[in-house]
C-alpha cells in the first residue's frame, strides 16, 4: 500500500474516532464552551492530555511551516484548519499526505 493511501486512511480515522466522543457530548451539552473547558482540565490527568495535544498541535504547525517551505507543499493552510476543527489526529496525517504528494510531484511520479 502506498504511503499516500495510508495517510488518507489515517486522516479518516483521525477525524472519525475523536468525533465519536465529541458529537454525543455536543448533542447533550450544546456549545457550552465553559463546561467544555472545565471538563477538559477537570483534573491533573485530563490537563496532562489536553496540554499534550496543544503542544503536539504547536509542533505540527511549526514542522509543517518549515518542511512545507522546503518541500514546496501546496495547500499547507489545510493543516491548521484540520488542527482547529479536529486536532492532531487529522492535522498530522494530512500534512504527511500533502508532503508525500509534493515529493511524488517533484519526482515526476503520477
Amino acid at each position: 500500500m502506498k504511503r499516500k493511501t495510508i495517510y488518507l486512511i489515517l486522516c479518516s480515522l483521525g477525524a472519525i474516532i475523536p468525533y465519536t466522543k465529541l458529537l454525543p457530548w455536543l448533542a447533550h451539552n450544546g456549545l457550552n464552551w465553559r463546561l467544555f473547558l472545565g471538563q477538559m482540565v477537570a483534573n491533573d490527568i485530563s490537563s496532562f492530555f489536553a496540554l499534550d495535544v496543544v503542544m503536539s498541535a504547536a509542533i505540527v504547525i511549526i514542522f509543517s511551516r518549515l518542511e512545507g517551505r522546503q518541500t514546496r507543499i501546496g495547500n499547507r493552510w489545510l493543516v491548521p484548519v484540520a488542527l482547529i476543527t479536529v486536532g492532531v489526529s487529522l492535522g498530522l496525517p494530512l500534512f504527511l499526505y500533502l508532503r508525500e504528494r509534493a515529493i511524488e510531484d517533484s519526482a515526476g511520479k503520477p
